[in-house]
């Protein structure tokens, strides 16, 4: 799963990134209706506090404002967790299933054989001029090192290859 996740990170695909963001942006609303309106109770009726914004607030009386600032320190907590549903619902709603479908349309193109380049048409065409030439049969195309493959004595025999 977590390995998936650093795979899709790593890529560093600029397109990629350009649809995961307008992807996100339009998932966002879904998550955060999700977390809103039921993570959040659930929150709240565990800790007694609907998200974590409150858990420790720390006040301080500064001599020039009137007002103490607040500082709280699980805000970020909140966040992170807001962040961490986001990123996990996008990654198996949305990244899991792109992957899925990019490796099945990955087999289905390996499962098709491919026949012989045109280059290899085309030396087999001369290949079969030249024996025709010599008087020689033309070879089948086997393989080299099968039975029915050509022999070193044709034309190019005891040269190296080029």
């Amino acid at each position: 799963m977590i390995k998936g996740f650093k795979e899709f990170i790593a890529r560093g695909n600029a397109i990629d990134l350009a649809v995961g963001l307008v992807i996100g942006a339009a998932f966002t609303a879904i998550v955060t209706a999700l977390v809103e309106q039921v993570l959040n109770p659930l929150i709240g009726g565990i800790f007694g506090e609907p998200n974590f914004d409150n858990v420790l607030v720390i006040t301080m009386q500064t001599g020039l404002a009137e007002e103490p600032a607040e500082i709280r320190p699980f805000a970020v907590a909140t966040a992170l967790l807001n962040f961490l549903i986001i990123a996990l619902a996008i990654y198996f709603m949305v990244v899991l299933p792109m992957n899925r479908f990019a490796e099945h349309r990955a087999k289905g193109k390996e499962a098709q054989p491919e026949g012989p380049s045109e280059d290899v048409l085309v030396l087999r065409e001369i290949r079969d001029m030249l024996a025709q030439q010599t008087g020689q049969s033309p070879p089948s195309s086997a393989a080299p090192g099968t039975p029915d493959a050509p022999h070193a004595d044709g034309p190019r025999a005891g040269r190296p290859p080029a």
